[in-house]
Parts: structure tokens; C-alpha cells; sequence
């Protein structure tokens, strides 16, 4: 477990789904200029930020190449991890192969599995939240194949072009097939489940995940609650703990 220092009078952002690169460049520009504007405008009272996967539509590192793009997020993230400011990266569905990039050049740690943490006293359960709880055996097979050492060999030996244009509508059709943005019910909800288990073995004050694209704050007991980050694509929604509360929020227009 990772002890994150909360000074006084500072806060703990989190935020997923960016999905920069879809459903095209031009929409992903003025998205991610949305993005970056969210940074600057909370990079003073930030100790610390955690986004918490699929960051990217599609994100593969090569040995020597990146996805083209993303300049502007990757020139904030590199700006903040410089001055101090914490920041932790979970990979998610659509970004799973994140092999060094972000640890080597921006300084941030990558976190491939959901992970818990104590800041101000506090314990937060953190994850992207892709094929946790019951059902879905189909996808938990496939992220299976796809994290597989080999499967990352034999996609880097096709040339980038190929490889990335594969890739790019790969994530359009998971992405179409899986962005569910109703609310199932409090039994239904998968995720919600998952942490009602979890409660059984181990206290968590929050479970903090993503990928399920619909901002939802749950109690799931006294001293317990189950939040989902949204998305940037429809609500530009995050969280942020001030020391004392965990709270959703709503990044407005200009």
C-alpha cells in the first residue's frame, strides 16, 4: 500500500477516459485543449492526480515509436511531474500497452493492476475497472491475449502505418460496443458488485475506477462509497478529494 502526503490546504484529482484520438483529430484537439486547460487551472493546489486509463483511444509504444499526437497533454504531464506534482497513470482497455514510456521520460509510474492507497488518513481502492466483477468472460479472455508477451511481439513486428491504422479501428468498435451510459441498477452495475466483495476482506473508504463511461457516486456501506469518474467525451466529470470529502465534479465550458 502507497502512503500519498496530502499537504494542507491541497487536493487529489482523479479523472479517466479522455479517449484522445476519437473519434477523430479534430474533435481529440479541442478535447484534449479542454483537458489541458482542466491542469492548468488545478495544478496549484494539486498534490497529486490520478488518471485513471484509456487516457488514448489507442496507445502502443514501439521501441522507437509513439502514437502520433497527444503533444499538448504529454507537454502538461511532463511540465507538472517536473515542478513536483504527483501523478500516477493506470492503464486501461484501450491503452494497455504502455511499456516504459511514461515511467523513462515523464517520470510517472504506470499502474497495470488496481491498487490501494492512504492519503489523509484515508483509504482509496484505485483501477480502470476493465474485466472486474462477474460475467463478461468473452472480453476477460481477449485482455488476456492481449497483455500476453506474445501478442505484444507480434503486433510490434508489423510496421507502425499498418499496425496503428489496425489498432485505431479496433478501439472504434470496442469503444461503440462497450460505452454503456445507462445506469443498470445498483445490482446490476458490475464494478459495484466487485467492490461489495472486495468490503468483505478489506475496508476501503473509496473505490475510485473508469472505464464505464457514466459518472456514479454509491454508497456502499456506512463508511464506504463506489465512485465512477465519467468520461470526457460526454461529461467531462472528475473527482476530487480536498482532505475531508471525495466529491464528482463537472468540468463547464469556457
Amino acid at each position: 500500500m502507497t502512503e500519498i502526503p496530502l499537504p494542507e490546504g491541497k487536493k487529489v484529482y482523479f479523472a479517466s477516459d479522455f479517449h484522445l484520438g476519437a473519434p477523430d483529430m479534430k474533435a481529440s484537439h479541442i478535447r484534449e485543449k479542454r483537458i489541458v486547460r482542466w491542469l492548468d487551472e488545478i495544478e496549484e493546489d494539486a498534490a497529486h492526480i490520478f488518471l485513471v486509463g484509456d487516457l488514448f483511444d489507442f496507445w502502443f509504444e514501439y521501441k522507437k515509436v509513439i502514437p502520433k499526437g497527444y503533444t499538448r497533454l504529454l507537454g502538461k504531464l511532463a511540465a507538472l511531474s517536473d515542478r513536483g506534482t504527483g501523478i500516477s497513470v493506470f492503464i486501461g482497455n484501450h491503452d494497455m500497452w504502455m511499456d516504459g514510456y511514461f515511467e523513462e521520460e515523464l517520470h510517472i509510474p504506470v499502474y497495470v493492476e488496481p491498487q490501494r492507497f492512504t492519503i489523509g488518513g484515508k483509504l482509496f481502492y484505485i483501477g480502470h475497472g476493465d474485466g472486474l466483477g462477474p460475467g463478461d468472460q468473452g472480453y476477460k479472455m481477449m485482455k488476456k491475449v492481449f497483455r500476453h508477451p506474445l501478442s505484444r511481439w507480434l503486433f510490434a513486428a508489423l510496421h507502425p502505418s499498418w499496425g496503428i491504422s489496425l489498432a485505431d479501428y479496433l478501439s472504434r468498435r470496442s469503444r461503440s460496443a462497450t460505452q454503456l451510459e445507462t445506469f443498470l441498477g445498483e445490482d446490476r452495475e458490475w464494478l459495484v458488485t466487485y467492490c461489495k466483495s472486495l468490503l468483505q476482506q478489506e475496508h476501503a473508504d473509496y473505490f475510485i475506477f473508469g472505464h464505464r463511461h457514466l459518472p456514479l457516486d454509491i454508497r456502499l456501506g456506512p463508511d464506504s462509497r463506489y465512485i465512477n469518474l465519467g468520461d470526457w467525451i460526454n461529461y467531462y466529470s472528475y473527482a476530487v478529494f480536498d482532505g475531508a470529502d471525495t466529491s464528482l465534479v463537472y468540468y463547464g465550458p469556457e
